[in-house]
Parts: structure tokens; C-alpha cells; sequence
């Protein structure tokens, strides 16, 4: 079975982990499964999105293994190494949902060197995702997991913006990154998010094509999902008719995911 990964990017507060959270809905419901979704943005809530509970990140991992050297007692058990402690601790940081399981790669990296742990935690990634169909990467605007390769390639990123020039500049130049960082991305597209009515305005469609950006789709404003927020529900419970529901639902039928 080959793995198809779509990954996230955006800046923050543009709705990027909901409309993420709201794809893996979409998979899940669609019977397109089994699905990894992975959390890689340093303020992780993709959890949240999703209603799971989240006991151990692969941050937490990281830390114990770049701290085993130096700490007394080490958080490493006697006669187990690393590598050993990664495969083990990995097991607890995944969380296996019905519908999908769950990563959180957690806060970013402290100070030091923590190019063997990256490998460690790349090497683990590696061997789980491929029992996928689908892989889901939540993403912070810089992609520093991609870039490091911590993650596999991406056979599609999906840049999310509101429905502002600023907002469609600054995924402009995340669009810009990913071409002039070389990463192994097959295809990037836009989906603006919050616009009035589900239409824009002119001036927003004029950036989109300035920036060079191939719109995907537009997603309404939606009062439901303030309400679904203000009450703590996940918003992957949202009911079928909400408007942006519907209609992240029609714009990812245009993909034809397999």
C-alpha cells in the first residue's frame, strides 16, 4: 500500500488546524483509511480539533534521549539504549484512535545538537507511515520538519489563509520557500478560509494571482465553528450541514483522493 501525504502550512490564527482537522474528518468519514495524522506545529491543538488526548509527544522523546547523558538519574531505564528507549517510548506517544491515529511532534528543539535524535525519531516516522493510506501533517508556517527531513516527501501541500492580502502574501512566501528550499513536494495549492459569504473580493483574487498561487478552493465564514470553539467541542464533531463543512467537503471532492 503507497502512502499519499498532504501536508498543512499556513500562519497562525487563519483556521489552518481546523480546516486540517476537518480534511482527516472528511478521509475518516469517506472510508478512506487507515490515516496518520501528524502534529508538527510547536503550538500544537491539532488534538483538540480532533477531541483525542494527548499523554506523551515525540518532543517529550527527544528531550529524555538529548538529556540521558547529563541527567542523574537518566530518564533512560539501565541497559537500554537510545535507540531502544525511541522504539519503546514511540509505542506511548502514538495515539490510535477508530478512525485514525495520532503524533505530536511537540515543542521545538532546545539548545544543542539533536541530529542523532532526529534521526532516531526519522527513522521511527519512516517505518510507521507507510502502514497508511493517507499521511496528515499539521504544520507550522516554516515547515522546519519537512525541511529537516524528519518527515517524508509530500505529495501535496495545502497553504491555508484568511481572506486578507496579508494573509495571502504571507502563504505567498511560504509558497516561495518551498520552491527555493528545494523540498520534495509534488504540488502546492491555496485555500482561503473565512470569506464572507464564501466569495472574494477582487482585490484578494488579484493577490492570489500576484503571489502565483493555484487556488484550491474558498471556505464561508462559519459561526459554528465560534460556537463549536467557544463550547471546547472538537470540531470534527461539527454536523454535516455547517457551511464550512460542506463546503471543504465539495472542494476536496475536486481532488479526487483515491
Amino acid at each position: 500500500m503507497s502512502t499519499y501525504s498532504i501536508a498543512f502550512a499556513g500562519k497562525g490564527g487563519v483556521g489552518k488546524t481546523s480546516t486540517c482537522g476537518l480534511l482527516i474528518n472528511y478521509l475518516a468519514e469517506s472510508g478512506r483509511k487507515p490515516i496518520l495524522a501528524v502534529d508538527a506545529d510547536c503550538n500544537a491543538n491539532l488534538n483538540e480539533v480532533l477531541g483525542v488526548k494527548i499523554e506523551t509527544t515525540l518532543a517529550d522523546i527527544r528531550e529524555d534521549i538529548a538529556r540521558a547523558e547529563i541527567a542523574d538519574p537518566s530518564p533512560i531505564p539501565t541497559g537500554m539504549t537510545k535507540k531502544e528507549y525511541a522504539i519503546y517510548k514511540f509505542g506511548d506517544a502514538l495515539a490510535e484512535e477508530d478512525n485514525f491515529d495520532l503524533l505530536v511532534m511537540g515543542r521545538g528543539q532546545g539548545q544543542g545538537c539533536y541530529c542523532y535524535v532526529n534521526d532516531i525519531l526519522r527513522d521511527q516516522i519512516s517505518k510507521y507511515y507507510k502502514n497508511y493510506k493517507f499521511l496528515v501533517v499539521d504544520n507550522e508556517a516554516g515547515l522546519e520538519h519537512i525541511s529537516r527531513g524528519i518527515l517524508p516527501p509530500v505529495d501535496l501541500i495545502l497553504l491555508v489563509s484568511d481572506c486578507s492580502r496579508r494573509g495571502i502574501q504571507a502563504v505567498g512566501r511560504i509558497a516561495q520557500m518551498i520552491i527555493e528550499l528545494k523540498l520534495p513536494v509534488k504540488e502546492t495549492l491555496l485555500i482561503v478560509n473565512r470569506a464572507p459569504g464564501g466569495v472574494l473580493d477582487d482585490g484578494i483574487k488579484e493577490e492570489i494571482a500576484m503571489q502565483k498561487l493555484n487556488l484550491l478552493g474558498v471556505l464561508p465564514n462559519d459561526d459554528t465553528v465560534y460556537q463549536y470553539d467557544a463550547a471546547g467541542k472538537p470540531l470534527v464533531t461539527l454536523p454535516p450541514d455547517a457551511p464550512v463543512k460542506k463546503a471543504l467537503h465539495a472542494i476536496l471532492d475536486k481532488l479526487k483522493l483515491a
